[in-house]
């Protein structure tokens, strides 16, 4: 075969042999400045893990987090012998300022990387933000001023503006994930008010 051929960025069938720009990691130490708290999840498919449209009817904004009316197209499409049909669950997608001692700029933590700081998965979170309206924004306020360590990479969807963090290490000794923070506060809160 030719070796042209081979190492063309259109054959998908091998990868070039020299790594692009947007493959390489960058590991930095960086503060919190901000998390964006409106939008903290996203639902998908608890079997495929596809993204779900988020547009819920009314009527199923307060149910349990695994009952909504719209479900995955493709896990039931594909199992529509089966008497079972796919839920779905939620999974964190957080924006975040950081600053390096350089420059402030965003960055995105999925699911994996967002349990770290925020220590329990979405689903749990959101239950406690139904109880507690304003968790999410507390959580932020909990998490501001963090010093970490975060591996960078650029996106790999062309459509997206933010480098992704795979890897965070907080870095203060006494550091507690937000939602143990926030269990804390609102203990407190619930205590003074007795």
């Amino acid at each position: 075969m030719n070796s042209e051929k081979l190492n063309n960025p259109t054959n998908p069938k091998k990868r070039p042999l020299i790594e692009s720009e947007s493959d390489k990691l960058t590991t930095l130490i960086c503060t919190v400045v901000a998390v964006d708290h409106t939008n903290l999840y996203y639902r998908v498919c608890s079997v495929c893990e596809k993204p779900l449209p988020d547009d819920i009817p009314p009527s199923t904004t307060h149910s349990s987090s695994s009952s909504f009316s719209s479900t995955c197209k493709y896990c039931n499409l594909s199992n529509r012998f089966n008497a079972v049909s796919s839920g779905s669950k939620r999974l964190f997608r957080v924006l975040m300022s950081v600053a390096t001692e350089t420059k402030v700029f965003v960055v995105i933590m999925f699911n994996r990387v967002a349990r770290v700081l925020l220590g329990c998965s979405a689903d749990e979170f959101f239950d406690f933000a139904k109880i507690h309206p304003f968790a999410a924004a507390n959580a932020g306020m909990v998490l501001k001023g963090e010093l970490l360590r975060v591996t960078l990479t650029k996106p790999k969807n062309g459509n997206a503006q933010h480098l992704r963090v795979v890897s965070v290490v907080p870095l203060r000794s006494g550091f507690h994930p937000a939602i143990v923070s926030l269990r804390e506060l609102y203990q407190k809160k619930i205590e003074n008010e007795e």
